[in-house]
């Protein structure tokens, strides 16, 4: 899989946004890339990306979170470090950019310089199964709300299409006349389609582009 220098994961709240970015900046490690993973979600106090703190250590990756992650201030201030994203050039990103286009509104302040070095991938992270996804037109309507907030285009499309615990292959496999529909009625490509790894071998051979994924556990 062929990355840009920075890759922004965008999309409805609970669509799957952060355990893509985890797994996509293990793989761009893999391929000896220089890696940070970036969380943007400025409104929330919680910030998931610092589950797989441990993780990133090991394998040489730089996180980039607010100070007040995982504590209870909800301060929506852009981490300066979050700079070094569009500064450092050897820098190989993963952006989480949050949910809808509240996290977009942040992402604006670093979007120009991304759109002039336009050496960037945003993907629209789509998962049919949540509530206020389960259509065409609200996907398209979330789409639009954060390209206007962020100021930069969405490149393609990313199906996250899961039940949670209960996503077994039939889940997956379903999901995928929908999808055909989103890329047709948004003329954007899609780059895959992420599952748990157990279900790979279930799938492969039904399903095309298929990314494995490791599921992200909360630490104890």
């Amino acid at each position: 899989m062929n990355f840009k220098r920075i890759t922004l994961l965008a999309g409805h709240y609970g669509s799957g946004k952060t355990n893509i970015a985890v797994n996509l900046a293990l793989e761009l490690r893999k391929q000896e890339k220089n890696t940070a993973v970036a969380d943007l979600d400025i409104v929330n106090p919680y910030f998931r990306t610092l589950d797989s703190r441990r993780a990133f250590e090991e394998a040489g990756i730089r996180l980039i979170v607010s100070q007040y992650a995982n504590t209870n201030l909800d301060a929506p201030a852009l981490p300066q470090e979050m700079y070094a994203v569009v500064d450092d050039k050897t820098l190989h990103s993963v952006i989480d950019v949050g949910g809808d286009d509240r996290g977009a509104l942040a992402l604006g302040r670093i979007s120009p310089a991304i759109r002039e070095e336009n050496d960037f991938d945003m993907f629209l992270v789509v998962n049919f199964y949540r509530p206020l996804t389960r259509d065409i037109p609200s996907i398209l309507e979330v789409k639009r709300e954060i390209e206007t907030a962020c100021g930069l285009p969405f490149t393609g499309i990313i199906n996250n299409s899961n039940l949670g615990a209960e996503t077994d292959a039939d889940v997956v496999l379903a999901s995928v006349p929908f999808i055909r529909e989103l890329t047709e009625a948004s003329g954007l490509p899609l780059l895959f389609t992420s599952v748990e790894a157990r279900l790979v071998p279930e799938l492969t051979g039904k399903i095309d582009k298929l990314f494995p994924m490791t599921l992200q556990k909360r630490p104890v």
